[in-house]
C-alpha cells in the first residue's frame, strides 16, 4: 500500500493500540468516514452553521423536540416528552423527559434548558437569528422562557403558527447544552463559546471525544442514551479533501463510507462489495431573471423559459443522481410540498409564448454561474435548449462568492443558483421565494424575489403572512401548497430540480440516515456486518 494509505490510516484511526502500518479492514465496532470537513468553524450549537458542523450537532446534542433517524420528516420528542399549546397565549409548554444526564454524568434540569436558549440570544452568533424571530432579546429571553422544577414555558412575540415556532425549536441553535460544565470553562465572558468549540457538552448519542481541524473528528457512543444506545462504538470522520483519494481509501477497505465521490466516481463504481444510497436533498435549484433588466420583466418571458429547460435531459445525464426534477420552492418528501411538475421541453411551446406576447427575438441576457461542476454544465445545456427559441445566454463564471455577492447586489441579469431552508418549515423557503413587500434598494433582504428586484404581488404577500400565522396544521399546509402552485405558475424564478446527495460505503453498512439537511444526518443507527 502506498505511504498516502498508511499515513492517512495513521492519522485517522487513533486507537488505544498502536496500529498496523495497513488495515485490510476498518476495525470491529467503528465506523470510519472519509469526508472533506474543512467547512467546520464552528461546533458550539450557538454558532455552527456550517455542513459539517450541523452534522455534529445533530448527533452530539438534542432538543426539547426534534427530527431524528427513525424518521427525519416527522417531529418527535426529544428532551420534552409533551409539550401543550396555547396559540392565543402565544405560549407553548413542555414536560422535561425525567432521567436524561448529559455525557458529563450532570442531570438535565430545566434550567439547562433556559440557560441554553438564553446563551444563543446573549451570544449572537451566527444562527441566532432563527430564535430571535420569536421576538427574543437579550433583554426579555428570560421572562419569555420560563421554568419550574419539571417543564419549561417558551413565550413568543409576534404573529406565528405555533407549528412554525415548533419548527423553530427543533433547529441547531436550539440544543440544549450542559450549563454547568459549560459556563465552569467561560473564559472573558465568553459563556464558554471556545471552549465548546473544540469539546462537547450534550444528551445525544454520541460524545465528541476529540476534533483537530481540518484533520478528524471521533465520535464515541453514548452507551445511556434514553433512545438506546448506538450500534457502533465510535464514528472517526476523516478529513480527505480529494474524491480520488476517498475512493482508493473505500475500494481498498480503509474506510466504511465516502461522502464526496463525483458522479463519475459513482457511474464507475462496480462490484458486490460496495453500494450507493441516494438521499433527496432540502435544496432546490433554480433559474432566476432579475427585474431590473427591463427585457426580462414580461411574465412571457418567464412563462415561455419553463419550457425551455432540458429537465429529463439534464437529470439524465450531467446531473444523473445528483439532481430530481422539483419545481416548486419546498422540497420534496416533507410536509406541505408541493409535487406536481406540469412543465417540459416544449421549444415550441415557448415560441408560441413569445410570439403571442409580442416579444421580438433574438434577446441576449448575461447568466451568472458559479465555476465548478456540476454548475457550469448546467448553464451549457441552458445556453443551448434556450437558443431554440431565441434567448441567448451570455455565461458569465466566477467564485461562489463573486456571484453571490453580485447576487446580493441585484446586478446581475440572469443566475442559475441554489437554495437551502435555514430550518425545517415551509415558511423558511415561502419568504424567500414568494413574499417581498418592500422592493427598494434600501431594503435590503436575504431572499430571492428582493435579490431579482421582482415586487411580488400583493396576494402572494399576503398568502405568505396568512400561512405563516395559520393556527390548524393541516390548513397550514394546504396554505403553502397553494402558495407553491401559485409561484410555480408566475414567477420569474424558474424552480428547475432539487438535490440529491449520493453516499458510497462498504456492503456491509446498514441504517445510515442522512435526511434533507446537514442536520439530519445520523449515525445512532448504523451497523457494521
Amino acid at each position: 500500500m502506498s505511504l498516502l494509505r498508511s499515513t492517512l490510516l495513521a492519522t485517522a484511526l487513533v486507537l488505544p493500540l498502536t496500529a498496523p502500518a495497513v488495515w485490510a479492514e476498518t476495525p470491529d465496532g467503528i465506523l470510519v468516514v472519509a469526508q472533506n470537513i474543512d467547512d467546520i468553524v464552528a461546533i458550539d450549537p450557538a454558532q455552527a452553521y456550517e455542513f459539517t458542523s450541523g452534522e455534529l450537532v445533530t448527533n452530539i446534542y438534542d432538543r426539547l423536540v426534534q427530527y431524528d433517524a427513525e424518521d427525519p420528516t416527522v417531529m418527535a420528542a426529544g428532551l420534552a416528552t409533551e409539550w401543550a399549546i396555547d396559540a392565543d397565549a402565544k405560549t407553548i409548554t413542555f414536560t422535561l423527559r425525567d432521567g436524561v444526564s448529559f455525557h458529563s454524568g450532570n442531570p438535565v434540569t430545566t434550567a439547562d434548558v433556559v440557560g441554553s436558549l438564553a446563551r444563543v440570544i446573549k451570544l449572537n452568533l451566527t444562527p441566532a437569528f432563527i430564535l430571535t424571530q420569536l421576538g427574543w432579546t437579550p433583554e426579555n429571553v428570560e421572562q419569555m422562557v420560563t421554568a419550574d422544577d419539571t417543564t419549561v414555558t417558551i413565550k413568543y412575540d409576534g404573529e406565528f403558527s405555533p407549528a412554525f415556532v415548533m419548527n423553530v425549536l427543533a433547529s441547531r441553535p436550539a440544543s440544549i447544552v450542559d450549563m454547568k460544565t459549560v459556563m465552569e470553562n467561560e473564559v472573558d465572558g465568553d459563556m464558554g463559546n471556545a471552549w465548546l468549540n473544540e469539546n462537547s457538552a450534550g444528551t445525544g448519542p454520541f460524545s465528541l471525544q476529540s476534533y483537530r481541524p481540518a484533520e478528524l473528528v471521533r465520535l464515541n457512543a453514548n452507551p445511556d442514551y434514553f433512545k438506546g444506545a448506538p450500534k457502533v462504538k465510535s464514528v472517526i470522520v476523516q478529513h480527505v479533501a480529494e474524491a480520488a483519494t476517498q475512493q482508493l481509501l473505500l475500494e481498498s477497505g480503509d474506510v466504511d463510507m465516502a461522502k464526496n465521490l463525483t458522479p463519475d466516481q459513482i457511474a464507475g463504481m462496480s462490484g458486490d462489495a460496495l453500494k450507493v444510497e441516494t438521499f433527496p436533498q432540502a435544496a432546490v435549484h433554480f433559474l432566476s431573471f432579475n427585474q431590473k433588466t427591463e427585457s426580462l420583466t414580461p411574465p412571457a418571458i418567464w412563462e415561455a423559459s419553463r419550457y425551455l429547460v432540458d429537465y429529463e435531459g439534464m437529470t439524465s445525464t450531467i446531473i444523473a443522481g445528483q439532481m430530481e426534477v422539483h419545481q416548486a420552492f419546498w422540497p420534496k418528501g416533507f410536509p406541505g410540498s408541493y409535487d406536481e411538475t406540469p412543465f417540459s421541453y416544449d421549444p415550441e411551446k415557448a415560441k408560441a409564448i413569445l410570439a403571442e406576447a409580442g416579444i421580438e427575438t433574438p434577446i441576449t441576457v448575461t447568466l451568472d454561474v458559479i465555476n465548478a461542476a456540476p454548475f457550469t454544465d448546467m448553464a451549457q445545456s441552458l445556453q443551448a435548449s434556450f437558443a431554440d427559441a431565441g434567448i441567448n445566454f451570455e455565461i458569465l463564471p466566477g467564485t461562489g462568492a463573486q456571484v453571490i455577492t453580485k447576487y446580493r447586489d441585484r446586478t446581475h441579469q440572469a443566475m442559475l443558483l441554489y437554495w437551502g431552508p435555514d430550518f425545517m418549515d415551509p415558511h423558511s423557503n415561502a419568504k424567500a421565494f414568494a413574499y417581498n413587500s418592500d422592493n427598494s434598494d434600501g431594503n435590503y433582504a436575504a431572499t430571492t424575489t428582493w435579490r431579482n428586484a421582482w415586487a411580488v404581488p400583493d396576494e402572494l404577500n399576503e398568502l405568505t403572512k396568512s400561512a405563516l400565522t395559520e393556527a390548524d396544521p393541516e390548513k397550514r399546509l394546504a396554505m403553502y401548497q397553494d402558495l407553491q402552485q401559485k409561484v410555480q405558475e408566475t414567477s420569474p424564478i424558474i424552480i428547475m430540480f432539487q438535490a440529491s446527495y449520493q453516499v458510497a460505503m462498504d456492503s456491509g453498512v446498514t441504517g445510515y440516515v442522512n435526511g434533507a439537511t446537514s442536520d439530519f444526518v445520523f449515525y445512532r443507527l448504523v451497523e457494521k456486518n
